[in-house]
């Protein structure tokens, strides 16, 4: 896995900034962003772990993973954590995972609530799919 430098000497690497999002909750959310990150890091050794959009309503900003482009999102959400996926309308879910935003013409995402179980296969392949399609587009370039 790869990590992106920051623009400020000051700022933490991203895998340490993460580390900080997953203790944010203390509670289920921090170990369901943990155990999902696990799983999305073990499925590409080649993915970019980024943190991005920092602002005043999220400071901490907001979980990123890359591969010639981004393959997913992650938000904590009240009640879930999300995974998003911008172009999970192009992608291959034979195990139903995407179970929110389904009716965008690109974006799709997975809603992970305290009691879920992980799909750890699954989710590898969605995020294996991500990579298929971001080589495929930047081939076309």
């Amino acid at each position: 896995m790869k990590t992106i430098a920051n623009s400020s000497p000051k700022e933490k690497p991203p895998s340490q900034q993460i580390d900080e999002i997953i203790k944010e909750p203390g509670d289920w959310r921090g170990r369901m962003l943990a155990r999902l990150r696990a799983v999305i890091r073990k499925a590409d050794a080649d993915l970019v772990e980024e943190v991005k959009w920092k602002k005043p309503s999220k400071p901490s900003g907001v979980p990123v993973w890359s591969h010639d482009g981004i393959l997913c999102v992650a938000d904590t959400l009240k009640n879930a954590v999300r995974l998003t996926f911008p172009k999970g309308a192009q992608m291959k879910d034979p195990k139903k995972l995407f179970n929110t935003r389904l009716d965008s013409n690109t974006v799709r995402a997975i809603d992970f609530r305290e009691d879920d179980a992980v799909d750890e296969e699954a989710l590898k392949a969605l995020i294996l799919d991500a990579v298929r399609i971001n080589k495929s587009k930047k081939r076309e370039r």
